[in-house]
This record gives structure tokens, C-alpha cells and sequence, in this order.
């Protein structure tokens, strides 16, 4: 399978690893960054290029994965989704929702398979669980993403990352919903370190993200739940979901999910890397193997609606509601 990948960061890098370990041959690697696209582009065997609409054409790829920031999503979708090609997005899937929405219609238009960055739903571990919650469901989650910031200059930018709620706390947004169903409404609160801060160092950009955020979100299943964020540590703590259910609780996060029933913790590992499984899902439905990956884009822009909504009211110090889903469809942050 031949594989167009937009961006040349980390997150790309990581695919690109994971795809030729599948198989799969990348021939494109597209970014501004010249030298960035042809270091990738020489470790795989492909061609570079800053073109998206060149590497689409002269590539003749089977699929395109874009991996960018939040504020650079758009046009590379478009160009894949013009051309009928399965799609690959890395989460987020957009700065604020315009961007997503717009491309969710293009993608469900053009009726191609997609998959996107959400790796935690293709855990192994999470079937049982989801049996669990189905026979009692849970009543409470307590998420949280406790970081430290990443290198990029980018991310401290709100109106270039949308903040750590849009571009990590997203992926516990995302399993809480998958697993608890939509949001009903969000009660959020954000906070920045003093910019005279003895130990702060000066922000690089007028708009900077918060440094810790908190969140009270009301799902229409009755479920009610908590979400926390900071960038604040020096390396990353914590990043999972806790529910409660009658008589047990889980914990999932990246590696798998710890269970307790009454008798103690019993942590369960998953077989698979998800960060594997979701690149070879989307591979599978590309050559008709299965019907559809179990992170579609349909799915994550209703996250991204999720996280968003989070952001506005941290932003705006009051609620927001989303609608109530319709058969099919997601809700919409009001």
C-alpha cells in the first residue's frame, strides 16, 4: 500500500515507523519544513516535497495520513478528499470546529474509509470493560492529563494549539465519550501562573495557554464526571480515566486498564501497542479487510466538539450546553 503522510514532527515520524514495520510503503512526505520533509522522507524512501497537491498527484497514493498542528488542518484534507483517497488524521482534528465540521461532510461525502490519532479506542482491554459498563453502567469518571509542555513553539499558543484541553486532554475526552456516550454540559475553569512568576520564564506569545484547567461535564446518560489538565511538571504524571460503576471501578489509560471488583486491583495489559493497532486498522479497512476503523472522523470531531466546548467555558467562565445527539449524529456545542 502506498501511503502519503502531510507533516514531518514527531507524531509523523512515529507513523511513518509504524506503517513500514505493517508493510505499508510511504512514498510522500509533504511539509513547509523542507529539511524536515526530506530527513523523513530519506529515512523511509520517499519523496519530499512542501506540495501537497505534487506528492498527491506524482505519489499515486492509496491513502494519505496528515499529521499537523491544530491550526494547520484544512487544506491537506481538502486535497486528499478531492481526490477520493481514505483519510488519516492526527488528533486534534482542528483548532476550533469549523474546520472539522467542514471536513467531516467532505469525508462523509466523498464516502471513503477514515481513521484518526485516536489510538486508546483500539485498546484490546477495553471489551470486557465496555461489557461491564453496558450490565452497570458507571455513574462517575475522573479524568486528568498532568504534563509537563512540549518543546514546540507552537503549542503555548492558544490561537495555535487551542490549549492542552484541545490537544491532550482530548484523547481522555474522547474515551470518556466512547464509553459513557455525549456530553449533555460543560462547567469548566482555567488558570495561568502570574507572568512575574519568580520561576516563570517569559511567554514567547501574546495568547498563552492556561497552565492548569478543571472541568465539571454532565453526560445525557446521567453520568457525571470531572476532568483535570496541566502542563505545569517537569514530565508527564498521569494521563487516564477512572470510572465507578455499581460495585466496581476501572482505570484505564495507554498501557491497558486495572480493575476492581471488590478484591483488589487486578491490572489487565493490553497485547497489542495501540499506537500500532490503530495504524493497522485503518490499513485493514483501506484494503476491505474490515468494515470501518474504531476511530473514524465522524467520531473524532464530535470529541473535538467535546474539548472545544471545555475550552469555551474555562475561556468565558460560563456553561456551555451541547445538544442532544440525533440518530447518527453528535451533538453541537451551544
Amino acid at each position: 500500500m502506498r501511503i502519503v503522510v502531510v507533516g514531518a514532527g514527531s507524531v509523523a515520524r512515529r507513523h511513518v515507523e509504524v506503517l513500514t514495520g505493517l508493510g505499508a510503503r510511504v512514498v510522500g512526505v509533504v511539509d513547509p519544513d523542507e529539511a524536515a520533509a526530506g530527513r523523513l522522507a530519506a529515512a523511509c524512501g520517499a519523496t519530499a516535497t512542501t506540495d501537497v497537491e505534487q506528492a498527491l498527484d506524482d505519489g499515486r497514493p492509496d491513502a494519505a495520513y496528515v499529521c499537523v498542528p491544530p491550526f494547520a488542518h484544512g487544506p491537506a484534507e481538502r486535497a486528499v478528499l478531492a481526490r477520493g483517497l481514505p483519510l488519516f488524521v492526527e488528533k486534534p482534528v482542528g483548532l476550533d470546529p469549523a474546520v472539522a465540521e467542514e471536513v467531516a461532510g467532505l469525508v462523509e461525502r466523498a464516502g471513503v474509509v477514515s481513521g484518526t490519532g485516536y489510538h486508546w479506542r483500539c485498546l484490546d482491554t477495553l471489551d470486557p470493560l465496555r461489557e461491564r459498563a453496558a450490565a452497570a453502567p458507571p455513574l462517575l469518571a475522573v479524568g486528568s492529563w498532568l504534563d509537563k509542555r512540549p518543546p514546540v513553539a507552537w503549542w503555548g499558543s492558544a490561537r495555535l494549539s487551542g490549549g492542552q484541553v484541545v490537544e491532550q486532554l482530548t484523547h481522555v475526552l474522547d474515551l470518556a465519550r466512547s464509553l459513557l456516550g455525549e456530553a449533555a454540559e460543560v462547567h469548566a475553569v482555567g488558570v495561568r501562573r502570574a507572568p512575574t512568576a519568580p520561576d516563570r520564564q517569559p511567554d514567547p506569545v501574546d495568547d498563552p495557554v492556561d497552565d492548569a484547567t478543571a472541568a465539571l461535564v454532565r453526560f445525557h446518560s446521567g453520568a457525571v464526571a470531572s476532568f483535570t489538565a496541566t502542563s505545569l511538571l517537569a514530565a508527564k504524571r498521569q494521563a487516564s480515566l477512572q470510572l465507578c460503576g455499581p460495585g466496581w471501578w476501572a482505570e484505564v489509560d495507554d498501557a491497558g486498564v486495572c480493575w476492581d471488583e471488590g478484591s483488589g486491583r487486578r491490572p489487565e495489559a493490553w497485547s497489542e501497542d495501540p499506537r500500532v493497532a490503530v495504524d493497522r486498522e485503518f490499513l485493514e479497512a483501506v484494503r476491505g479487510e474490515r468494515a470501518a476503523t474504531r476511530a473514524p472522523y465522524a467520531e473524532a470531531v464530535r470529541s473535538h466538539r467535546l474539548a472545544w466546548a471545555v475550552s469555551e467555558s474555562a475561556r468565558t467562565g460560563g456553561p456551555v450546553r451541547l445538544d442532544a445527539p440525533s440518530a447518527g449524529a453528535g451533538g453541537t456545542a451551544s
